[in-house]
């Protein structure tokens, strides 16, 4: 089965992207979304032992996690050993679902792909990009975004210009859903996907 890694920066438009490989037939696996439901489940008992005022009638309140843990490198290493287990054991069954199905190619969305060394696992890897001008003005129109916040984030991920440089494959999604979406479909035909 082949291996397709997608990932960009924070509102460079991964999520968009992911979803149009799920819609060109692709499997895809979400880390933030896998996150999302560990935070539900299975990391709820070990977040809360380590940030106990982060669970909130029985499940890992985030934005109480995310105060805690910006800024504090020490705190977001405890929260990384937390949850990168997890979704690595979530990872292996989505892959393992996807080989009995007998899918030919699978995408692990993943937005620190390069970040945890995940790229070296992969066949390929896609970085969804745009303009900095683009992706900040998407991200500081997001609800609960600040310039400071935005910037914290920004800090903690590979730049754009170095993801650009190691990626197999690059989606420009600076020019509307449709031209990224043709974009997808002549990549996966390119790989005889």
């Amino acid at each position: 089965m082949f291996l397709i890694g997608l990932t960009g920066s924070i509102g460079m438009g991964k999520s968009a992207t992911s979803r149009m490989f799920r819609e060109a037939g692709t499997p895809v696996y979400d880390a933030d979304a896998a996150v999302h439901r560990l935070y539900e489940s299975a990391a709820v008992e070990p977040i809360g032992t380590v940030f106990p005022s982060t669970i909130v009638n029985g499940r890992v309140d985030r934005t109480i996690l995310s105060k805690l843990v910006l800024g504090d490198i020490n705190a977001l290493k405890s929260l990384e050993q937390i949850v990168h287990p997890l979704v690595g054991a979530d990872r292996l069954g989505f892959l393992s679902r996807c080989r009995e199905s007998g899918a030919a190619a699978c995408v692990l969305d993943v937005p620190l792909l390069f970040e945890t060394g995940g790229d070296r696992n992969v066949d390929v890897v896609i970085v969804v990009s745009t303009s900095a001008e683009k992706q900040e003005q998407r991200v500081l129109a997001r609800p609960d975004m600040t310039a400071e916040k935005f910037l914290a984030i920004r800090s903690k991920q590979t730049p754009d210009a170095e993801k650009r440089r190691r990626a197999h494959y690059i989606i420009d999604s600076g020019h509307g859903f449709d031209h990224a979406r043709r974009q997808v479909v002549d990549l996966l035909y390119a790989l005889g996907l």
